[in-house]
């Protein structure tokens, strides 16, 4: 059973170009990845300064990707991420996200989401406030499938660390107020989880009162740490009977969009072929298929070195050494290697904070 695939956009760092946005998706969707959630958290407008409208070139750029999607059978979606606005749902409020919505909807999209995650409150009772908005939204949008994700989105203390202690019974209040058609995103035990189980999924679906919406950060690479690492690997820890358990499953992608694919492909695989999943072999076959056979060696002998040591092992002589091997191939994704090991991808904490 292949449950609903998607990529969910929903990094911190630098922002991705429309062509590679649409290289992506030209390569995942015969292969049955049905949905395309568009939510940088670069996208100013989007997110700290959601109040203020896309200047015209960008819109239009968003509206010719979001045409290109539906070009091919796969849906797009926007994720709102009205900053903070829970704390201050006023008139102002009311009057900037109707401006926003007419936009999103001008757009023709498919999927809206509006996104909790990463936010400060003050509120109390905060998940009927957010089932209000989220009610408040429905009423308004025409986008025929409406997600929410939580303030706490996984069961991660790291959440209450940086964002302020949950309210008791949080994700119960939150599931019991919001419309049984909504779908609520969810990143596991932790928010970048190694293992994601069934067990797991049905008690959040019992708190929630629906199956969770995946959002899984794997292979996200974003944030000082993980941006010097670079996500390669074939999925594991996602067990094809999760299908069962989930409404549907979409992936935050790396911060390289062509190497993204190699992960992404073998999600497809993990869940097709069950027990009988090799991660290390479906990692070369996507690699094959996505980078060709030279390339593709390559990285299988070099993923010790780009995924588990990283960029802060790598002395000035090794990464002028690896440059030198990358640049012989004539790829997109050596490229990106190239731009990895430039530091170009580097996600700062002063990023994080601010976008």
């Amino acid at each position: 059973m292949l449950p609903e695939l998607g990529i969910i956009e929903g990094f911190y760092g630098p922002l991705w170009h429309w062509h590679e946005r649409e290289q992506l998706v030209e390569a995942l969707a015969p292969r049955g990845y049905r949905f395309y959630l568009y939510a940088p958290k670069a996208d100013r407008y989007l997110r700290r300064c959601w109040q203020l409208p896309h200047p015209p070139e960008e819109a239009a750029r968003l509206a010719s990707f979001a045409a290109f999607c539906r070009s091919l059978g796969v849906r797009f979606g926007i994720g709102l991420s009205p900053f903070e606005v829970f704390n201050h749902f006023d008139d102002a409020a009311r009057s900037a996200l109707t401006d926003k919505l007419a936009f999103l909807d001008g757009l023709g999209i498919d999927d809206l989401a509006i996104l909790f995650d990463d936010m400060k409150s003050d509120t109390p009772d905060l998940a009927r406030t957010q089932a209000d908005i989220v009610h408040w939204v429905k009423a308004r949008t025409r986008a025929s499938r409406l997600f929410v994700c939580p303030s706490y989105y996984s069961d991660d203390g790291v959440l209450d660390r940086v964002f302020g202690q949950r309210p008791d019974n949080y994700l119960e209040d939150l599931g019991r107020a919001l419309d049984p058609g909504v779908e609520v995103f969810w990143t596991g035990e932790e928010v970048c989880s190694r293992e994601i189980s069934p067990g797991h999924l049905a008690r959040v679906a019992g708190q929630l009162e629906r199956q969770p919406f995946l959002w899984d950060n794997y292979p996200v690479n974003d944030g000082d740490r993980m941006s010097r690492h670079l996500h390669l690997r074939a999925f594991t820890g996602r067990p094809a009977s999760n299908a069962h358990h989930l409404a549907g499953h979409g992936i935050n992608p790396a911060l390289q969009p062509t190497l993204t694919r190699i992960p992404a492909l073998t999600l497809i695989e993990s869940y097709r072929e069950g027990e009988r999943y090799q991660y290390g072999q479906a990692f070369l076959d996507a690699a094959r298929l996505t980078l060709g056979e030279p390339l593709a060696a390559q990285l299988q002998r070099d993923i010790l070195t780009l995924e588990d040591g990283g960029l802060s092992r790598l002395s000035a002589a090794r990464v002028e050494q690896l440059k030198e091997i990358y640049r012989r191939y004539d790829h997109p994704g050596a490229q990106e290697v190239l731009g990895w090991l430039s530091g170009h991808y580097q996600v700062t904490d002063d990023m994080v904070q601010t976008q």
